[in-house]
């Protein structure tokens, strides 16, 4: 077994910190499902304790290292050459329904390229973990990507458009659908990127597409999915930190997936 390193054993602990907080106030929060109020504003502040620990956590452990984080943003550090790139709780919807499929997501960025990547399930307390060349684990259990070839066997995740992002990407999301969903053995929405690109290492899925994400979602996840021998694209050709529009898959679903998708956004005119 690999064993992370001082900077990762620092980042699984960052995350374990931060998901006791959240576990508790997930408790909390299947209660407020009731109140007339809504649970709206007691997410938002359990998303910020757990962000405060993490930061807190981090910035002790590794002073001088910069941040990107959800919540508040772009933090400049002393260390010009690392970046921790953080989502204190990926899978809010989730979590404000009281539905328990929801992680920390902290993934560290060196000279540019990202280099280590941490995801904690915090209700099933699954610690999936990568450093570049360390591999990819699920605590102590090498993962691995799923071998299929053939898209007819694959399960597949992906995130789908919110209210608020324009008819545009609906329109899309509508045509990529149409595309894959003949050819493949079954589609999955479970709403936390992260925990999907965590899945796609551990091959639990095939292979996952969404657009429009932001650094913090992936960030972890990518270096997950590589390390475990898979491959990561921007949808489109581009920069997908920029983007945000990834796909992951393993190599011999990889251009049979992009196909598709590339082909739809034709289709509908994108």
């Amino acid at each position: 077994m690999s064993k992370p390193s001082p900077v990762g054993t620092v980042m699984i602990a960052a995350a374990r910190a931060a998901g006791r907080s959240l576990a508790r106030d997930f408790g909390e929060v299947e209660n407020l499902q009731v109140s007339k109020k809504g649970p709206a504003d007691f997410v938002s502040n359990a998303d910020h304790r757990a962000e405060q620990i993490i930061y807190d956590s981090l910035t002790k452990a590794r002073p001088g290292y910069g941040f990107l984080m959800e919540e508040r943003g772009l933090v400049e550090g002393s260390d010009k050459s690392n970046r921790f790139i953080v989502d204190p709780l990926d899978g809010t919807l989730n979590f404000l329904h009281g539905q328990p499929h929801y992680a920390v997501s902290i993934g560290l960025e060196r000279e540019g390229k990202l280099l280590a990547g941490v995801v904690y399930d915090v209700a099933k307390n699954e610690i999936f973990w990568a450093e570049t060349g360390r591999g990819a684990w699920l605590d102590q259990r090498k993962l691995i990507v799923a071998a299929r070839k053939n898209t007819e066997e694959a399960v597949l995740a992906m995130g789908s458009p919110w209210v608020g992002r324009g008819a545009e990407a609906h329109r899309l999301f509508a045509g990529e659908l149409g595309s894959l969903t003949p050819v493949t053995a079954g589609l999955r929405r479970n709403g936390s990127a992260a925990l999907d690109l965590a899945w796609v290492a551990a091959g639990r899925f095939d292979g996952f597409w969404e657009r429009g994400l932001k650094p913090w979602d992936i960030a972890a996840g990518i270096v997950l999915v590589r390390e475990a021998g898979g491959y990561v694209e921007e949808i489109d050709g581009g920069d997908v930190l920029e983007t945000g529009n990834i796909l992951a898959t393993n190599e011999p679903l990889m251009p049979k997936l992009r196909e598709r998708l590339r082909k739809a956004k034709a289709f509908m005119g994108g």
